[in-house]
């Protein structure tokens, strides 16, 4: 039986597909968006919304907002529980990327600096980047991959390797030295309520995010049996952002939900990458032959409108930061 997709708001997008756009048109059918304005200004906002991969509004109402777009940040006063030292290495290590087909944005995450030489950089991410939304055991075609470094400059990136059913990928850096890059590989004792810290970047922006929380036992609603989950509260900017303990450790790479955060914890996280190094078959990490799914759920418009007409009021003052 297929799982019901997430869904951010059950009025506007009930079944995690797309915003009732027919029903909205039947019952509001005037104004439209965008309104008001020339058609230069009117052309820009659809030009805004279409480079971002975004689907268009189908009403212009007041206080609308878009619903699991990139752009959302998270995050507490979190950096005065790290030492200066660690609080500095994020700042450093943390990048944002994002993938493009053609001029519209395909998909944005947070990625992490885990290597560098000579000649390249080495960025670990989460394969949502380059995943194809119409088939998800394949990489997508033809995307470009940009990457924000920690200095808000942006770098061109390649694909290096993935794993689609960890849903892991390298992207390499060409011609860039990086000079601070992740500890990953050492030896860390996690504590079952020891406070941990998620971390991400905003690609628009490039500024760094983060929040806290805790372990927790609980499985994740995802298909991958090996995620864990976290009480950090992030968006979906922190995708393949790195989960960190009050030390810097790293716990291991969060994914989203609309809940709380299931992350893929270090120990697996080293083993793809030990199979991407030594160039051996990642199928052999797998126990299950069914496949993984990792669905992020789709961004989609709320209409307070929409709530009114059903009898159901909107909290604007917890909505997200609107468009």
């Amino acid at each position: 039986m297929e799982k019901k997709k997430q869904s951010a708001c059950h009025y506007c997008d009930p079944e995690g597909q797309s915003a009732p756009g027919d029903r909205f048109r039947l019952l509001f059918p005037d104004p439209s968006w965008p309104a008001g304005g020339d058609d230069i200004s009117k052309e820009a906002a659809r030009n805004m919304i279409r480079s971002r991969g975004y689907p268009f509004p189908v009403l212009n109402d007041c206080g609308m907002r878009l619903l699991c777009n990139f752009e959302d940040e998270f995050g507490e006063d979190v950096w005065s529980k790290l030492t200066e030292e660690v609080a500095s290495d994020m700042s450093q290590n943390v990048v944002a990327l994002a993938s493009f087909s053609g001029d519209k944005r395909f998909f944005a995450c947070t990625g992490i600096v885990i290597g560098c030489n000579e000649f390249t950089t080495r960025v670990l991410t989460s394969a949502s980047l380059v995943r194809n939304s119409d088939d998800e055991a394949k990489v997508a075609d033809n995307l470009k991959i940009d990457v924000c470094l920690p200095d808000n400059q942006h770098a061109t990136g390649m694909l290096q390797h993935y794993n689609l059913w960890y849903n892991i990928a390298v992207i390499s850096i060409m011609g860039s030295r990086h000079t601070r890059t992740a500890q990953i590989y050492g030896q860390v004792q996690t504590q079952p309520h020891g406070e941990l810290l998620a971390i991400g970047r905003i690609y628009e922006s490039g500024k760094l995010i983060a929040t806290g929380g805790t372990l927790i036992d609980k499985p994740s609603e995802l298909d991958c049996k090996e995620l864990k989950m976290s009480t950090c509260k992030i968006t979906k900017a922190g995708i393949g952002g790195n989960l960190i303990d009050c030390h810097g450790n790293f716990i291991g790479m969060d994914f989203y939900s609309l809940e709380e955060t299931p992350y893929l914890p270090r120990n697996v996280v080293l083993e793809v990458l030990r199979s991407f190094d030594t160039k051996t078959d990642a199928t052999a990490l797998i126990k299950d032959q069914n496949t993984n799914r990792w669905a992020v759920p789709k961004p989609s418009w709320c209409y307070p409108t929409w709530h009114g007409y059903l009898g159901e009021g909107v909290n604007v003052d917890h909505r997200p930061q609107s468009m």
